[in-house]
């Protein structure tokens, strides 16, 4: 267990490798006080008993909302649904996937962005909004080994793109203010909502990323409350991603000034709040050092 050493310890009751019975193994965990909450795990998969150690740990470092384990699940399992106007060749439309990562390219400016799209099979529900808060990005410094939170948007701004983005082509959303935090929207028509932070482009070292996580939280509400209560049938998908830029003020033109760093995992939204993710960083190299969650 010596990839987390140097952090402040917990223990694990690892299923023994012989015996079947339980014993118990230390391990180091974040020293970041909202991380102890989860302290002991038990672990009964034939692979631990085999083993002695258990094959998969991200379910450790937890918030009330976010975990490792869904990270990392936010960048390697498939979609949930596929988004709706989406075409076959967009490598994006089954499953996450890493763009530039944390290669720039020289460009010195990042930016969170995340989209909300109708299922591909439909979406019945006519009286449920999305609503979304708290759009952060962090960024991993590769001198110092250190995170650092570079974005932090309570609420967000976006407007209603093409479902294909072609053209870049976009109109104003349907997009309602919610006085307990961040805004709501709907989805549709042949257009999703592309949505980004409200405090701009962030100004980054590109010589010096070693790592960048994109995390946003989410739920359905209704749209009127006089209205019957159809969340259950909504069919709502919601994924996070971010794109680096030339600079913090360089316009649109045709992927010349922009290029894609990551897309996370598309989801359905519930009536939870979920925290929805992505990052340049795989689930061992998140392990040795995870991102702030909370």
């Amino acid at each position: 267990m010596n990839y987390l050493m140097g952090l402040a310890t917990a223990t694990l009751m690892l299923v023994g490798s012989n015996s079947g019975s339980i014993a118990p193994e230390t391990v180091r965990l974040s020293n970041d006080p909202r991380l102890h909450s989860a302290t002991t795990l038990n672990y009964t998969q034939a692979n631990a008993a085999s083993k002695g150690v258990p094959s998969l740990i991200a379910g450790i470092v937890r918030s009330p909302i976010n975990s490792m384990a869904t990270i990392g699940d936010d960048m390697n399992l498939p979609h949930a649904g596929r988004p709706r106007g989406v075409p076959d060749h967009y490598n994006w439309v089954l499953k996450p996937r890493v763009g530039a990562g944390n290669n720039p390219k020289g460009f010195t400016a990042l930016t969170a962005w995340g989209q909300v799209y109708e299922d591909a099979t439909g979406n019945p529900a006519t009286n449920t909004r999305v609503q979304i808060r708290n759009l952060k990005t962090f960024l991993l410094s590769r001198r110092t080994g250190r995170w650092k939170l570079i974005q932090n948007s309570v609420s967000v701004s976006g407007a209603a793109y093409r479902e294909d983005y072609v053209n870049d082509d976009n109109q104003p959303a349907d997009v309602r203010q919610e006085s307990n935090q961040g805004v709501s929207v709907k989805a549709g028509n042949g257009y999703n909502f592309h949505f980004w932070t409200t405090t701009g482009r962030a100004t980054i070292d590109p010589t010096d990323v070693g790592g960048v996580f994109v995390t946003v939280q989410a739920r359905l509400i209704l749209d009127s409350p006089a209205r019957p209560d159809d969340r259950s049938q909504a069919r709502y998908l919601l994924s996070v991603g971010g794109d680096y830029w030339l600079n913090t003020t360089a316009r649109w033109d045709n992927f010349k000034t922009n290029h894609d760093i990551a897309m996370g995992r598309f989801k359905y939204v519930t009536s939870e709040w979920q925290a929805f993710n992505m990052t340049t960083l795989s689930r061992a190299k998140l392990l040795r050092n995870p991102p702030p969650l909370d």
